[in-house]
């Protein structure tokens, strides 16, 4: 059975006082999860060991936004597995859209940083999806399949079977706009036919597959019935407890 995933990306927001405030408020509020459903943030790394310390006996998971693909070294404003494992994460956002876009990450290099993460024990979020110009031309489906192709290359049915992917439209990341559940559904369905046919049907039907892109309280739950739609990657809807509490309870109530 594939676990129902709801991660929080705060990306750059929170100092760590602020985290400290919120982490506390979302520790209290989260419900009991079942062994299917998880829940994880992922606050700014100058938050991360505070958050470590917060989330310590909660039931939930955290994750940074970004590592690099080197061990460690003469590389100014990086962040290693080892120092995220240091400080208590279990997950790493990897490929974001806003990655790809302002810092010129390309499918080979997020492949790299998937197989340290792997190596190094972390469960990687894997970002995939089209721009507006290429959804319009009609290349969505050559666009995903190739970059989950690229970030994915060489790795084994059991290391992708450790991972998570995650469908962004560009388009609609803090856009106010949305894939309808129908256009998210058959973009996620085709992730997981390739999935199944690259790495095994076994690996296909168990990888959670996320939906990120403008995820309200007031849409999650069409998007979770989704057959193939197994949780949500939330941007700015993550930042406020009730909106964040929604779109968790909507999840897990209709958790696969």
């Amino acid at each position: 059975m594939r676990k129902t995933i709801v991660a929080g990306n705060w990306k750059m927001n929170m100092d760590v006082n602020e985290s400290e405030n919120y982490i506390k408020e979302i520790v209290a509020s989260v419900p009991a999860l079942p062994a299917t459903g998880s829940v994880i943030i992922c606050p700014p790394c100058t938050s991360l060991s505070v958050a470590a310390d917060l989330l310590k006996n909660s039931v939930l998971g955290l994750g940074a936004q970004n590592m690099s693909e080197h061990d460690g070294g003469a590389y100014t404003g990086e962040i290693s597995w080892k120092m995220l494992q240091s400080v208590g994460c279990e997950y790493v956002i990897l490929g974001h859209s806003e990655r790809r876009q302002n810092s010129g990450e390309t499918d080979a290099l997020i492949n790299l940083k998937v197989r340290k993460a792997l190596e190094a024990g972390l469960v990687p979020i894997i970002c995939v999806g089209e721009t507006l110009n290429q959804r319009e031309e009609g290349r969505t489906m050559d666009i995903v399949s190739t970059q989950v192709n690229g970030v994915l290359d060489g790795l084994t049915p059991s290391e992708v079977s450790r991972g998570v992917i995650a469908y962004e439209p560009v388009w609609a990341i803090g856009t106010g706009r949305n894939a309808t559940p129908e256009q998210a559904q058959e973009v996620h369905g085709r992730i997981r036919t390739l999935l199944s046919e690259k790495f095994g049907e076994v690996v296909g039907e168990s990888v959670s597959i996320l939906y990120g892109g403008s995820v309200k309280a007031d849409n999650v739950a069409d998007l979770i019935g989704q057959s193939d739609i197994d949780g949500s990657l939330v941007g700015g809807a993550c930042l406020k407890l009730d909106s964040f509490l929604s779109i968790v309870n909507s999840s897990i109530k209709q958790g696969k």
